[in-house]
């Protein structure tokens, strides 16, 4: 059957996938005046300088204006884009490596390093959960690492407000393998057998529930294999099947591009997009990225992280740090920490007072931190809070 707007409705398999139709899909071009914004066009990702824009990140008007771009190009464009200078002050990033390389050490001696999606165990270095971990080890670096207005601006871009941040730290050493070409959760995540089960609108919702992207924690030249990308790749409705092909993966290995970043770069994608980490060749860089998965707060995220406990630590840190953060900032790392979305909850004990839905755990620390409730008076808050939301 076929839908007017929408295309196949049904099902993908492998007779619905056509690599030709692949190569039209992505053979498009960028042009630069479809992004005004952007500072420049590198093989067809719009690289953004955020130094330059951000004065409208601070301006609600123009930070809308800003989103609106930069989700047609991950959505109806080249799927990719690069955030230049991320970090204009790349001192929290610095301070997250350092803790980041101890709880590697950590964790290589207590488990000798543990297995990764699509590469080998041993290959890298992973940190699962980066998010929670760096918030238990030291508070107020990850205050002043997630208050990042430039990143809660595209996550919110991708996936409206409320959205629910996770992490995972990947370090590559020299001569670590290249990934294979593939793309992201949900039905990426699957097996082929179980992603044909799904119907063919749902492999296009897949793509709407979560935003990819990483902060460069060391500079990447194209030697220490910075993530290989196929611009337009997520437009192929049936790439959650196709993927993982030969033919596919021939082709991606052929067309793909990478791009060099700085320490304290980001480069955010559409989860359809084909994509792989790079091999490593170079003689002495080691690659480290933090993997931010972001998800709607309409899905479910791939980890399950102690946003209570999280928040009991970050509270304290965000009084402490006072007006070392603006108050764009402040809430940029609320958001990366509490639970932004009200359900599931037991409506019994939990009622919608004054409103539609529960207060939630993130809008209970910016109220709390607006009225100067003290440390204890939130930790009791945020645990009466957390019990009423239990069956």
């Amino acid at each position: 059957m076929v839908d007017l707007e929408f295309g196949f409705i049904g099902y993908f398999d492998r007779e619905s996938c056509d690599l030709d139709e692949f190569k039209v899909v992505t053979s498009r071009q960028l042009e630069p005046f479809q992004v005004p914004l952007a500072a420049s066009v590198e093989k067809n990702v719009p690289i953004y300088d955020m130094a330059a824009l951000q004065g409208m990140l601070d301006d609600a008007e123009q930070r809308k204006e800003l989103m609106t771009e930069w989700a047609w190009v991950l959505g109806r464009s080249a799927g990719v884009v690069v955030l230049k200078g991320a970090y204009a002050d790349t001192a929290p990033v610095d301070a997250a490596t350092a803790v980041f390389q101890q709880i590697i050490a950590d964790e290589r001696t207590a488990t000798g390093g543990g297995a990764d999606h699509f590469a080998a165990a041993g290959a890298n270095d992973r940190i699962w959960n980066s998010l929670q971990k760096l918030c238990e080890r030291d508070a107020s670096v990850f205050a002043q690492y997630f208050g990042n207005t430039a990143i809660a601006a595209i996550s919110e871009a991708w996936l409206g407000p409320n959205y629910q941040m996770t992490a995972q730290v990947n370090q590559v050493r020299p001569g670590g393998a290249a990934q294979q070409a593939h793309r992201d959760y949900h039905l990426g995540f699957q097996t082929a057998a179980v992603a044909e089960t799904y119907p063919a609108h749902m492999h296009d919702l897949s793509a709407a529930l979560t935003l990819q992207g990483a902060v460069a924690h060391s500079d990447m030249p194209v030697e220490s294999g910075p993530t290989k990308l196929l611009p337009f790749s997520q437009l192929y409705r049936p790439g959650y099947v196709a993927w993982r092909f030969e033919d596919f993966r021939d082709y991606f290995e052929e067309n793909c591009i990478q791009l060099p970043l700085e320490k304290g770069d980001a480069v955010f994608f559409n989860p359809a997009l084909f994509h792989s980490a790079g091999a490593n060749t170079s003689a002495d860089i080691e690659r480290m990225a933090n993997l931010l998965q972001v998800s709607s707060a309409f899905g479910r995220a791939m980890e399950s992280v102690d946003r209570l406990g999280m928040s009991k630590r970050l509270y304290p840190a965000l009084q402490a740090l006072g007006d070392a953060l603006s108050p764009s900032e402040r809430a940029a790392a609320i958001a990366a920490c509490g639970e932004g979305y009200s359900f599931p909850t037991n409506l019994d004990v939990d009622p919608p007072v004054g409103g539609l839905a529960p207060e939630t755990q993130a809008a209970l620390l910016a109220r709390s931190y607006a009225a100067g409730d003290s440390h204890a008076d939130v930790t009791a808050a945020l645990e009466a809070q957390d019990a009423r939301r239990k069956p």
